[in-house]
Parts: structure tokens; sequence; C-alpha cells
């Protein structure tokens, strides 16, 4: 499974901020969109990643003083990012590896989406409940009479 096919079912619905907008506006737009990241852009470019351990880590900094705070100041300036063809496996381990809850999916410049670690939990556990559903298909119309004296030893 590539990273193509969750954005096809997850949908592509992005909310991006600047650099230079305030904290508190940001985290007022995740708090109304109910979501754990925005993707920080400027000049049409990806240029950071604002998620919930950011805004935590702001907070206890300022001691929750964020009035005039930038959206620069609290950023992830170097977030980890994927292409639409990458594997999931290899998204899992980059993603554990990094502690990574939210990765930008890019195609060369141009931002394609967002993936979170729920996305990529949720499609693994889709992809393993479609193995499981073909598996016990397949063990149901096992033929009659073949395999039925699979614990006979072998004739020597």
């Amino acid at each position: 499974m590539k990273v193509a096919d969750i954005l096809r079912i997850k949908g592509s619905t992005l909310y991006t901020v600047t650099p230079s907008d305030l904290l508190i506006k940001s985290l007022e737009l995740m708090a109304e969109r109910d979501i754990g990241s925005l993707v920080v852009m400027e000049h049409g470019d990806l240029v950071g990643m604002l998620t919930v351990r950011e805004l935590t880590n702001i907070l206890v900094k300022t001691g929750g003083n964020i009035g005039t705070t930038t959206v620069r100041t609290a950023m992830d300036d170097s977030p980890l990012t994927c292409t639409t063809e990458t594997d999931m496996d290899e998204v899992r381990r980059m993603m554990l590896d990094r502690h990574a809850r939210y990765m930008p999916v890019m195609d060369k410049k141009m931002l394609m989406g967002v993936i979170s670690f729920h996305d990529v939990a949720r499609a693994v556990v889709d992809s393993q409940n479609f193995e499981n559903k073909m598996l016990k298909a397949y063990i149901h119309d096992w033929p009659e009479g073949e395999g039925e004296d699979a614990s006979a030893a072998p004739a020597l």
C-alpha cells in the first residue's frame, strides 16, 4: 500500500497558516476544525508544521502567554515528509523513528496532503481485516478431502 491510497480514501482537505500568523489564531483554527496539525506555507512553499506538540512546548515555555507570538516561533521548520509513492511500511518506520504524528505528502515542491499516524494505523488495520477475510474465505472453500490427513507421518 502506498501513501496515495490513504490520500485517496482520506481526501485532500488542507488547513494552512503562514509563519507570520498569530499562534492564538492557529490554535483557534485547530480547535474549530478539531485537527491536530496545520501546514505552514510561505510563498507557496512548505516551510513547517504546527502540531499539538509544538503548541504544548510553546505554551509551557511562555507560561501560557502567547498573545503576540507568531507561528514561526513555535513551528517545526524541518518536518518529516514523504511522497505519494512512499510505501506504508516505510512511512510507519519514519513516523516511529521521529515520533512524528503528522507527515506532509509532497510531489516535488507541491503539497498533496497530510497523513497522520491515525491514518496509517487505520490503513494497516483495514488491510489486515481484508487479508483475514480473504484467508477465512479461502479456508472455508477448502476442497473436501485435501489436507484431511495432515497429521499422518510420511511413509519411509
